[in-house]
Parts: structure tokens; C-alpha cells; sequence
């Protein structure tokens, strides 16, 4: 049969990896996942051949994993005049018939990939790309970048931004401000100032204004707080610029602002009204990543 309960009872124990994989890759995302959880894998470099990643959560290809106590891996020498960058992944395994070990027993571990050193730029070495509900055995989920100019380490680079819990993001909200409101002034009665992200659907509610200057493209509202989308989206005709018969499209930027395309003249009133477009495929939503 090629359907199954997979939550069910059914006498036998049927619940396998790859179940668990399908189900997680159709509820959050076909891409590998980190929750905001624990210490959401911090990375330190305990000494300059020791980086230290501390606990959290995630889901390499829908298979969740953890570290429930800090972990650490070893950084290679750099070498005098050149620059290389590691990147430090948590591997996944299947054992194979070449393996010792039961055939099928799956783990997963935090491994270095050393890159290749360059008098002049480091490059991140190749990340192999196995798909696990394709048959591999073999799966890599990038973590931290750790860059060395010669002998000496870099500040570690995080390769992935937290997700909040699940109950957190059926209902994004971007909150947005303005980038100057002498430069253009609010309505008395405004909107929101948010985009909405809720059922696979973007709902916009911008605030109207008057403009006090000539401008191009131009980004009229900044990101205040919430998410940020993981490409940039094209909003659509967002706002009519009285006494015009033409009207204003608007773009949400990867850095959560938003800007009005094609720009505004130094006396337009540019009145903004609700909109709601489809998620585009393959956009997702993120909530930037919280320093304490």
C-alpha cells in the first residue's frame, strides 16, 4: 500500500526515518532548519584549533536532531600567508554494507570541512549535496563559516538564521516605520505599517503619506521588527498618487524594508490600500536572530 497512518496503530512498529522526514519536509520547509532553542548552536572559539557549539535544535532534510550539552570540534593550523575558510556542518549517516555496524543505522555528528588555502581569498570549500529520501547515505547541514588569515582565526560566521516555535509563525507579522517622516508625512489616520503572512497568503497594509521630496526608487519604510522574507518579493500595486492616473508598485527587501519602485515627486500624496498576493514559491519568512 502506498498510503499509510503514519501516527497510527498498527501492531507492528511501521514508523520509520523516511515517515518522519516526509511529514517534517511538508510541514516546515524542504530546507534544513534550526530552531530557536537552547543556545540555537552559539558558536566560540574556546582556543584558536577548538570551536565550541552550544546546545539547540534542528532538522537536517525533515530528520530532527539536538545537542543537549555543548560540543566541540578541531580548526587545522592556518598557515603563514594564506587564507582558508572552514565550515563547521552537522553530518548525517546512514550505515551502508560497506560500514561496520547494523546496515541502516542513521546518526548524526558536527564535522569540519576544511577549505582550501589562497594567497588572496579564502572560498568555503564545496558542500556535498545528498538528498536522504533520494537513497543517500550522506547529508550536510552548513552551520558556522570559520575564516583564518594565516595563523590567526576569525570570528565565526553563522550560516542559518533561527525559526521560532511552530505556533509562533502560523501568523507572521513584519512591522515596519518610516524612514523619515519629515520627508514623508504620515496620514493623521494611518494603517498598520505591517506585512501579514498567514495561510500562504501576504497580506499588505501600508500607510498613506505626503511626500516632501523628489526621489527615485526609493525605501519609505524600514524594518522595525518581526520577520523578513527570504527573497525579495514583488508587492504589486500598492498605492494611487492623487490627482494621477498612475500608480505606485512596491518591493519587501530581505532586510525587511520596503521600497516604493519607480519613486515620488516632492508634492505627491501617495494613498496606500490593503493587498494580498500568494506566498511566491520558495520564499520563506525568518525572524532575525536574538542577541542577548
Amino acid at each position: 500500500m502506498t498510503i499509510e497512518l503514519v501516527d497510527g496503530k498498527a501492531g507492528v512498529a511501521h514508523i520509520s526515518s523516511e515517515d518522519k522526514a516526509i511529514i517534517h519536509q511538508a510541514k516546515f520547509s524542504k530546507s534544513d532548519v534550526v530552531f530557536d532553542w537552547g543556545d540555537a548552536f552559539k558558536c566560540s572559539m574556546s582556543s584558536s584549533n577548538t570551536a565550541t557549539i552550544g546546545t539547540g535544535c534542528a532538522s537536517i532534510q525533515g530528520l530532527d536532531w539536538h545537542i543537549t550539552a555543548a560540543e566541540s570540534v578541531t580548526i587545522s593550523n592556518g598557515s603563514q600567508g594564506m587564507k582558508r575558510n572552514d565550515i563547521i556542518c552537522a553530518h548525517y549517516h546512514r550505515n551502508s554494507s560497506s560500514d561496520t555496524g547494523d546496515v541502516g543505522i542513521e546518526s548524526v555528528e558536527l564535522t569540519v570541512l576544511k577549505g582550501t588555502p589562497n594567497a588572496t581569498a579564502a572560498a568555503d570549500p564545496a558542500i556535498p549535496s545528498g538528498k536522504i529520501l533520494s537513497g543517500a547515505v550522506d547529508a550536510y547541514m552548513p552551520l558556522w563559516r570559520i575564516p583564518l588569515d594565516g595563523i590567526t582565526v576569525g570570528t565565526p560566521v553563522r550560516l542559518f538564521t533561527p525559526r521560532g516555535a511552530l505556533w509562533d509563525s502560523v501568523t507572521q507579522t513584519c512591522r515596519l516605520q518610516w524612514q523619515d517622516t519629515s520627508s514623508f508625512v504620515p496620514f493623521a489616520y494611518g494603517a498598520s505599517n505591517t506585512i501579514t503572512v498567514k495561510d500562504g497568503l501576504i497580506f499588505v497594509d501600508l500607510s498613506s503619506f505626503r511626500s516632501t521630496v523628489k526621489v527615485g526608487d526609493y525605501t519609505v519604510w524600514l524594518f522595525k521588527a518581526g520577520v523578513k522574507p527570504s527573497r525579495t518579493v514583488g508587492l504589486g500595486c500598492v498605492a494611487n498618487v492623487n490627482g494621477t492616473a498612475y500608480g505606485k508598485q512596491a518591493r519587501w527587501n530581505t532586510d525587511g524594508s520596503v521600497t516604493i519602485i519607480g519613486g515620488v515627486g516632492s508634492s505627491d500624496i501617495v494613498q496606500c490600500f490593503q493587498r494580498i498576493i500568494p506566498v511566491p514559491d520558495g520564499v520563506e519568512f525568518r525572524t532575525p536572530l536574538r542577541i542577548d
